[in-house]
């Protein structure tokens, strides 16, 4: 899979989801700004645990925008192995094949 494709098509069906039911988007965003916000945990930290979450829940989507979002924030690949090594750890063989997913996706998104 081609992830800055597939993210671009997302984003692109969100957006048509979006003018259908603003008001829900609107909610979710604001949701998101907040959770992100540095605090006791750093933003990388909360998408750290947002990747987890993504990978147990299967959610491809989520994946790839939580991998883009660490790519931003600097993660390195070294930090990134060790977040799929206890995500598949907690999720067993479904997210072992998750986290080949994610990884596929961090090369990809970070050009490593």
């Amino acid at each position: 899979m081609d992830w800055k494709i597939f993210l671009s098509n997302t984003k692109k069906s969100f957006a048509n989801l979006n003018k259908h039911i603003p008001e829900t988007f609107d909610g979710f965003n604001a949701m998101g700004k907040e959770a992100k916000k540095n605090g006791e945990l750093s933003e990388k930290s909360k998408e750290f645990i947002a990747l987890g979450i993504a990978i147990a829940t299967r959610c491809e989507s989520c994946i790839g925008f939580h991998v883009a979002s660490l790519v931003r924030l600097g993660a390195t690949k070294g930090e990134f192995i060790e977040a799929l090594s206890m995500a598949s750890y907690m999720g067993g063989g479904p997210s072992i094949t998750y986290s080949a997913k994610a990884l596929e996706a961090f090369e990809q998104i970070s050009n490593h």
